[in-house]
């Protein structure tokens, strides 16, 4: 249903919501300690609902629901430059995006929403709630991912058709119909409702079209705007309060 806010398994519960890690919460589920809706659960792969369901541990509530819990959260935009990993770290050293918060931000437990790949820069979103995150990176809920592409080429009205139509990529993978308007000679907007690897590289690849630039600009309700490169800010509260609402985790 369009207004229900995906289940996660109670296992991730616990550890999203800073309990424990994942293999803990394992534990504590099969010790009888953790209880849904008042009663006892041995099943760490039992589904729960964040906004519906009442967690506790040895009889202590877990606060689960977003729009309660809204304020605790962190939620950062980010304008991420080309040639910088979406991770949190990188084992061969290579600039992350949390290498481009300010001090204070880089002690929260902070996570990007979803990637952006390593040449490709703009909007990404940092958070440490994890339901929110969970809910807008889930397929069933085709949040809108808006893109600045610059080719080579001049686009044809034909490859703007088969953007629009959706396509099937060579690998195989089926794509849903992005929006797509060309907006300079080599210049698309372009509208994403999933999340397919590289999805945009590869279909300009399939079209014979040469990326040059790739940004993102919107995710959602929220606009880049005039953030400048390298740069990140909270998000606002009617900010939070929309993408809550594109979510599905608004109450």
């Amino acid at each position: 249903m369009h207004g229900e806010v995906p289940q996660i398994r109670l296992n991730r519960a616990l550890a999203t919501a800073g309990i424990c890690s994942r293999r803990k919460a394992d534990d504590l589920i099969r010790a009888g300690a953790v209880a849904v809706n008042g009663t006892v659960v041995l099943e760490p792969g039992l589904r729960v609902n964040p906004l519906s369901d009442t967690l506790s541990v040895y009889g202590r509530a877990v606060g689960l629901r977003a729009d309660e819990k809204a304020d605790q959260y962190c939620l950062l935009m980010l304008n991420k430059p080309v040639q910088v990993l979406s991770t949190v770290r990188d084992p061969q050293g290579r600039p992350c995006v949390l290498d481009y918060l300010p001090r204070e931000f880089r002690q929260k437990r902070l996570y990007p929403v979803g990637r952006l790949d390593f040449f490709s820069e703009g909007l990404i979103l940092l958070t440490d709630d994890g339901y929110l995150t969970h809910a807008l990176t889930h397929p069933s809920r085709h949040i809108p991912r808006i893109y600045r592409l610059t080719v080579r080429e001049s686009p044809t009205p034909d490859v703007l058709a088969r953007m629009r139509s959706g396509m099937t990529l060579s690998e195989g993978d089926t794509l849903l119909p992005a929006e797509a308007e060309l907006v300079g000679e080599h210049v698309v907007s372009l509208v994403l409702r999933q999340g397919v690897n590289r999805q945009i590289r590869r279909m300009c690849r399939d079209l014979g079209l040469t990326v040059l630039r790739l940004e993102r600009t919107g995710l959602g309700p929220l606009k880049l705007g005039d953030l400048p490169k390298g740069r990140c800010r909270p998000l606002s509260r009617e900010e939070v309060v929309a993408l809550h609402k594109a979510a599905g985790t608004a109450r």
